[in-house]
């Protein structure tokens, strides 16, 4: 497909993007840049799409319009999934949406130092380096092959960006101290490594969990990191994290061992509520939960190895949970719910977090005089 048969598709996701309200007002060289480096130019020749049972494949060459459509979806909440690993998506260009955000997150100013961890294709090297200018982004990338071809794409747009090869939770000490820190991928805990690279008053902006993104700046010192939640999004997790079971391994064909009402008859904030699922994932963080709204919501929850359950509306309107393996997720689900409304039902943006050389704790409301928050139960962690 000719390079000028994009504006049409790039000028939806644009008009997409407005109608959301998802430019950002205090950012607006993101979207400057954004039109400036279009996102084709580091896509990759294959790229897939979700159908439903399978991810399938569309190429450029073979399949041109398809392509095209899915580097730029409808939707600013669509990835374009570049890279499938073992049957699972291992890299992308993020959807427009959180790309734009964290990038307004970061607060990057012209001549900043920045480090960037995840390079992926090198579309969102390409944008910061259209705020700070050309050799102010060093990029790390552990994957070798993702890595050269960055490389060559960033190099064909002279964009000055230094991509290496290497573990991106390590950071990248050689060019340190830098003014500007941001992860591409999840991490449950913030590397120390990373605050140690970033000046006194910069800014680390990483995806945390599944769930969402934070924004910390690094005290006067040097012996801390605060900040709060920025927004809620799904990001891929950090190269070689076990994500554990699908819904579908830890269930198979068993019955559930307990059937009861659930607590609850009333669905519809687990499915539409930001702020309590984010509350949810801080207080049971190896919880998955997936919900579908048609007449009325369903809810399927399960930890990634043995137990599981499943939340339904009955035609009588009763709200039932059906429940297997060794923990009782809806009763812990029902009971985490029960512990974010007493605290007073605190909004996405009321939560912080704290990183010192020691911990990582979350927070809401003040950093000195809030609630701490701790999981609900301590299940041992997937390795």
């Amino acid at each position: 497909m000719p390079v000028d048969e994009f504006a049409p598709l790039r000028s939806r996701l644009a008009r997409a993007m407005d109608d959301q309200g998802r430019w950002p007002e205090d950012s607006p060289w993101v979207r400057d840049a954004v039109e400036t480096v279009p996102r084709h130019h580091f896509a990759t020749d294959r790229v897939w799409t979700w159908d439903g049972s399978a991810y399938t494949p569309a190429d450029r060459d073979t399949d041109p319009g398809r392509w095209a459509e899915l580097v730029y979806p409808a939707s600013p909440l669509e990835p374009t999934i570049t890279q499938m690993k073992q049957g699972l998506p291992s890299s992308s260009l993020s959807c427009q949406s959180v790309v734009v955000d964290m990038l307004d997150s970061l607060m990057a100013e012209p001549g900043h130092r920045v480090l960037e961890l995840g390079t992926g294709t090198g579309w969102n090297a390409a944008l910061l380096t259209a705020r700070v200018g050309s050799g102010r982004v060093t990029s790390v990338e552990v994957d070798p092959v993702l890595a050269d071809a960055a490389r060559e794409r960033l190099g064909a747009m002279r964009a000055g960006v230094e991509v290496v090869a290497g573990d991106g939770a390590a950071g990248w000490p050689e060019r340190a101290p830098y003014d500007r820190l941001i992860a591409t991928y999840a991490v449950d805990e913030v590397p120390w490594a990373w605050v140690e690279q970033t000046r006194p008053g910069g800014r680390i902006v990483t995806p945390w969990g599944r769930l969402g993104h934070v924004a910390l700046t690094v005290a006067p010192d040097g012996g801390s990191a605060t900040g709060w939640v920025q927004g809620l999004a799904q990001f891929m997790l950090a190269r070689g994290t076990d994500q554990g079971r699908t819904l579908s391994e830890v269930r198979g064909d068993t019955m559930p061992d307990t059937e009861g009402s659930f607590a609850r008859q009333d669905l519809l904030p687990l499915h539409a509520d930001v702020s309590l699922l984010f509350a949810l994932r801080v207080l049971l963080p190896d919880v998955r939960i997936t919900t579908k709204a048609d007449k009325a919501v369903a809810a399927w929850l399960h930890d990634g190895r043995s137990s599981w359950a499943t939340v339904v509306t009955q035609e009588d309107g009763r709200v039932v949970a059906y429940q297997g393996g060794p923990r009782r997720l809806a009763d812990e689900t029902d009971q985490a719910w029960q512990r974010w409304q007493k605290a007073g039902a605190p909004s996405l943006w009321d939560f912080g977090m704290t990183r010192t050389p020691y911990e990582q704790y979350i927070w809401s409301g003040n950093q000195e005089t809030g609630p701490r928050w701790s999981p609900v139960s301590q299940p041992a962690r997937i390795s």
